[in-house]
């Protein structure tokens, strides 16, 4: 159920070169031993427990970023900073693992336990594997613990709700809901959590990049003008996926770590798996949501793609001043690749993120985009990550009782992406209030899957899926 893909930046390990990269990593952790008050959980013990609930690569490179936290003191004016002499850290353990596969949870035991030494407590009994194996590790934490939720996206919401009920805090990577159905059950967590004082993070990671907080500082203050135009891109060599086998169970071929972005029902596909970051930026720049969405997308000639994904897709948002962005996602080989998002403003454009997701942020003199002469503002280099950032921001909100509940604006975000991704499939334009207003699901009785239910989608007698008809296809 698990992508073991993860995205990199500059400065210190990201999550997606965990696993390949045990053992070069520390095995220690600067939390260890540290008095901090006793804020977070029922007992008299300090240690923040955590329970990880799938066990690819974004959910075992969250561990080391919990592991890392150095902590920061949140600001009443939503400002950050680093607080390792304030009180703010503490000792964090990995009590339970929970994920689909067996042998995902074995090598994710193996390299963790490798990589993080004594951080990591989980005996056989505390390893769980099935469906229902969310319920029996978020069950051995204590309330005021954190859940750790790295599942395909058809599974956030039922697994946060259940955190939640438990009391139990929550970081949940993106994306977070395959469909706008999923969306309403993140929100409505999202209010309950708050009710009840549970912290939630979301793993939109560039929020938490200094460069990219600075140059929003700038665009805020005015530096750029008014903004008229955001584009965003990534496009690269693209995820093709062959004819299922037959013969075998194909509900769990479909959750398997080979298939992270095939499917509409578990993961949303490939244009929001890839580009939600940058559409998170996009609204992010712009300080709100979008009005209309309408997009084109298709399959190249003699594609030989079994998935339900396109491999092209462009998207052109209108927020409510006429301001747009656009944004595109290409996945086919041996083409041109792009990976940025750029800003264009009536004083100047600028560049906001970079390669990767890395914080290649500066504004330049005009409209001219590239010419390191033409640069007339940088940031300051970025000392902590933003995979990093966001886990040091979540453990001190716990450890601090101070509020912090991401919900709701990553599940907006997501809507929007699905927004974009429903006007290619559809060739329509939608609304935001009709994407606030749909009920719609690709598969309703995710709560209810078993290993021996059949798959939720069924490929053809070629072992193929079927992919969005523009003019016939509702996503909305």
């Amino acid at each position: 159920m698990n992508n073991n893909q993860r995205d990199t930046a500059s400065g210190s390990s990201s999550r997606r070169e965990f696993i390949g990269t045990v053992g070069r990593l520390a095995a220690t952790s600067a939390l260890a031993g540290v008095a901090v008050p006793h804020v977070h959980a029922a007992s008299g013990d300090d240690t923040i427990q955590l329970a990880l609930i799938g066990c690819g690569g974004r959910g075992s490179g969250a561990i080391a970023n919990a592991m890392s936290a150095g902590g920061l003191v949140l600001g009443d004016d939503g400002g950050t900073k680093r607080a390792a002499a304030t009180g703010a850290v503490g000792p964090v353990k990995l009590v339970a693992m929970a994920d689909l596969r067996q042998d995902r949870l074995d090598q994710s035991h193996a390299a963790l336990t490798e990589t993080l030494g004594n951080k990591v407590d989980v005996p056989k009994e505390r390893q769980f594997q099935g469906f229902d194996a969310y319920r029996h590790a978020i069950d051995c934490l204590r309330p005021g613990d954190v859940a750790v939720l790295a599942t395909h996206a058809a599974f956030r919401a039922p697994h946060l709700e259940y955190a939640i009920q438990k009391g139990v805090h929550v970081f949940m990577e993106k994306n977070f809901a395959a469909d706008p159905g999923g969306i309403k059950r993140i929100l409505r967590a999202g209010e309950m959590a708050e009710k009840k004082n549970v912290k939630i993070a979301a793993g939109l990671m560039c929020r938490h990049s200094s460069a990219r907080q600075a140059l929003i500082q700038k665009i805020r203050d005015g530096a750029m003008g008014e903004i008229e135009l955001i584009r965003a891109y990534r496009m690269d060599p693209g995820y093709l996926m062959g004819p299922f086998p037959k013969g075998e169970n194909e509900l769990l071929w479909q959750l398997s770590p080979g298939h992270p972005y095939q499917f509409m029902w578990s993961s949303g596909g490939v244009f929001i798996e890839l580009m939600i970051h940058q559409i998170d930026e996009c609204f992010w720049i712009k300080d709100s949501w979008p009005v209309t969405a309408h997009g084109v997308g298709g399959r190249f000639a003699g594609s030989t793609d079994c998935s339900q994904n396109l491999d092209s897709y462009s998207i052109e948002y209108t927020f409510a001043d006429g301001t747009k962005a656009l944004v595109t996602g290409r996945y086919i080989p041996n083409c041109a690749n792009d990976f940025a998002t750029y800003v264009h403003g009536t004083k100047c454009a600028a560049q906001f993120s970079g390669n990767t997701h890395a914080p290649t942020t500066r504004m330049y003199k005009d409209q001219r985009i590239g010419s390191s002469a033409n640069i007339s503002w940088r940031p300051e280099k970025e000392t902590i990550n933003p995979w990093q950032a966001e886990w040091d921001v979540l453990l001190s909100a716990i450890r601090q009782d101070r509020p912090h509940n991401e919900a709701r604006r990553a599940a907006l975000s997501n809507l929007g992406a699905i927004m974009g991704r429903a006007a290619v499939h559809s060739g329509k334009t939608i609304t935001w209030d009709e994407a606030m207003a749909s009920d719609f699901q690709f598969f309703a009785k995710v709560d209810g899957l078993t290993t021996n239910s059949p798959a939720p989608v069924q490929a053809d007698a070629q072992g193929r899926y079927p992919a969005p008809v523009p003019g016939r296809t509702v996503e909305i």
